[in-house]
């Protein structure tokens, strides 16, 4: 004598294996149309075929980030050359980053800031957030501007901490 639990499990084993089947149909006869609907679309070209190469090419940085030590409490910035045309300019910002107590994380946000000579103010042009658990960590961002040419500085702000200005630097077209 069957059990009434065997009874659900068996029922809901053919009602699993009748939906497996009822999409592998489906899927078959999609993919099966969706075959036979682009096969025409493929068009053989008139005339000779014209093979185009494309090269890669490195694009050197135009000051050796790399031999410049992060400081604590100060965030220097360096203009990246990027290959860009027009007035497109990547910059890559970095500090040391001190953590008072390794065992916390700490969050730190980024800002570029652009000076407006209307207000007379430092205004928010760009801005990104993250964080760390390392007692001391180099940390960078790479801000970059477009089309908006004139004077700007980089604010490193760590949770608990004041901010941190970069020196200010002018973009130009």
């Amino acid at each position: 004598m069957p059990t009434r639990s065997a009874a659900v499990l068996a029922s809901g084993t053919t009602n699993a294996a009748k939906l497996f089947i009822a999409a592998l149909a489906f899927t078959s006869a999609y993919v099966g149309f969706s075959a036979y609907s682009s096969a025409g679309s493929a068009a053989v070209p008139a005339g000779p075929v014209t093979t185009v190469t494309l090269a890669a090419r490195e694009v050197p940085v135009t000051e050796d980030i790399t031999t410049t030590a992060a400081v604590a409490g100060k965030v220097t910035v360096n203009v990246l050359a990027d290959g860009q045309a027009g007035c497109v300019k990547s910059y890559v910002a970095r500090s040391l980053l001190i953590n008072p107590d390794p065992d916390q994380g700490v969050t730190y946000r980024w800002r570029l800031t652009r000076w407006s000579p209307a207000t007379k103010t430092w205004r928010t042009y760009l801005s990104d957030h993250d964080g760390t658990a390392a007692a001391e960590q180099t940390v960078q961002w790479r801000p970059r501007v477009t089309g908006n040419p004139g004077w700007y500085r980089v604010e490193l702000k760590v949770q608990g901490a004041d901010p941190i200005n970069s020196d200010r630097f002018q973009v130009t077209c």
